[in-house]
């Protein structure tokens, strides 16, 4: 374990680092966060015993740093600065072999089995053993870093001090680094303290995170307790936004910009909706914010084109994604900035509508098919059969990431309705439909005007999508009823 106790130092009279306390488990890897100037560096060399401390002191498994003869706290402690300086020329593998120097009894007159081991597994979780024989200074500054790093790893030390690791890496080999990091951290029961500029990389590898202002800790703990907006906006002085990594239960930060998104006077209309008997689709000249169920595209982002394309009713195609990418494509649009659906309705009969309130406008489109109605309280116990209602509501608004979501929900509420009161019946259990089993929903807004915070039925703009759902989709399920009878 390492202790730090109570402790502050800096240069000279000047106070860098001011009275902090903390602990690092074995096994337990600790991000430092903070912006230029905070004391990282300064800490990290406080913590090595580089800087002597003014007060306070650093403890390793309750023993005091100053205790340690230089040798034996080599064999404790492995050091990766931020800078190296290169005094002699070297080999990759005389670099990493330095770092087996506090285990020999003189240099390398006592070279051992375990030694060349350590060396030999060094260079290959960092990928560096084909550079085995090339001089250091001819490598580019990443592979230094990997080289550098190895050397650390072959310290076969129980704490490792890191100072911004992945400086000079592309991300790839970013994340190869740190992956072996933390699997020598877990296995080997390390104890890892890094600093880091990245804030998400740290919050991705580290199972603690402590955030520096001006020498004083501003928060120390897992990462969703310090990567939190505020504190990063008032450490750093600048604009984040905070969402969920998609794989890990991480915070990740978007950096947002000091200019303001520009765009020109920009609103949807239902005029501007191309409606065939092939598609429908809806151009912007600016992306929209956009949540969806889509075929291509699904989940969130910012598009441009919007399409729901009509298909035969026997499509059967095993990949229906690359399939709808390839007429994309073929239809003159980019994948990248497309939000495409299918449906097997005539799409000329798609209900396209325009609706006002004080705040500004929406637009709602609807193609409905229900003769495979699902009730979804009896999907369970049955097979489920194709059918589609397709919905979309374009917001000219701003709508936060809790908006979305309850537009969505009012939207499923008002469909269901619509459902209801023209009585579709799920053929299969004979009981009232609540939709069809492959519905697909949209949402976007133009991010532009006036900003609506909820969108559930309470709200001026909730109020609209219920109204335009349930409206459009019961003119076209009449619609769609009336194709069948032809």
């Amino acid at each position: 374990m390492l202790q730090i106790e109570n402790i502050s130092g800096g240069y000279g009279d000047k106070k860098i680092v001011d009275s902090l306390s903390f602990q690092v488990e074995k096994g337990c890897m600790l991000g430092i966060l903070g912006p230029n100037g905070s004391g990282k560096s300064t800490l990290m060399k406080l913590i090595s015993g580089v800087l002597p401390p003014t007060d306070g002191e650093v403890r390793i498994d309750g023993r005091a740093l100053a205790d340690f003869p230089a040798k034996e706290l080599a064999r404790k402690m492995a050091v990766l600065p931020q800078l190296h300086a290169h005094a002699f020329s070297h080999t990759v593998r005389e670099t990493i072999s330095l770092g087996r120097y506090p285990h020999q009894s003189g240099w390398f007159s006592s070279w051992s089995e375990e030694d060349e081991a350590a060396v030999q597994e060094a260079m290959q979780l960092l990928n560096v053993s084909q550079y085995e024989t090339t001089l250091i200074e001819q490598m580019s500054g990443g592979e230094q870093q990997r080289v550098f790093v190895a050397q650390a790893l072959a310290q076969n030390a129980s704490i490792l001090l890191l100072d911004e690791p992945t400086n000079h890496l592309d991300i790839n080999h970013q994340k190869e680094l740190l992956d072996t990091i933390k699997k020598q951290a877990i296995e080997k029961e390390l104890t890892v303290v890094s600093i880091f500029h990245d804030i998400n990389l740290a919050a991705m590898y580290c199972d603690e995170l402590l955030l520096l202002d001006e020498g004083r800790i501003v928060r120390i703990g897992e990462p969703h307790e310090v990567v939190r907006t505020h504190d990063v906006e008032s450490v750093y002085k600048t604009r984040v936004s905070n969402h969920p990594h998609p794989e890990l239960p991480k915070p990740q930060i978007t950096l947002l910009p000091g200019v303001r998104r520009h765009a020109a006077e920009q609103t949807v209309r239902a005029c501007d909706f191309l409606v065939t008997p092939e598609f429908v689709v809806y151009q912007s000249e600016w992306p929209l914010k956009t949540v969806s169920s889509a075929v291509v595209n699904a989940g969130s982002g910012w598009f441009r084109n919007f399409i729901n394309r009509r298909v035969d009713a026997t499509y059967n195609i095993d990949n229906s994604y690359e399939e709808m990418v390839g007429y994309i494509e073929d239809s003159g649009l980019k994948a990248t900035d497309t939000v495409a659906m299918m449906t097997a309705v005539r799409t000329e009969h798609a209900i396209v509508r325009e609706y006002e309130a004080d705040f500004g406008t929406i637009v709602v489109s609807v193609t409905a098919g229900v003769g495979n109605g699902v009730d979804v309280s009896q999907a369970v116990s049955r097979e489920l059969r194709v059918g589609t209602i397709n919905t979309w509501i374009m917001v000219n608004g701003i709508l936060s990431d809790e908006a979305f979501i309850q537009a969505m929900i009012t939207a499923t509420e008002a469909k269901t309705k619509a459902l209801q009161h023209e009585e579709v019946i799920d053929p299969l259990t004979g009981t009232m439909a609540t939709g069809t089993s492959t519905d697909s929903c949209l949402v976007a807004a133009t991010q532009l005007g006036e900003a609506l915070p909820y969108a559930g039925p309470i709200t001026e703009v909730g109020k609209l999508i219920g109204a335009g759902v349930f409206e459009c989709t019961v003119e076209a399920i009449h619609l769609y009823r009336e194709a069948k009878k032809t």
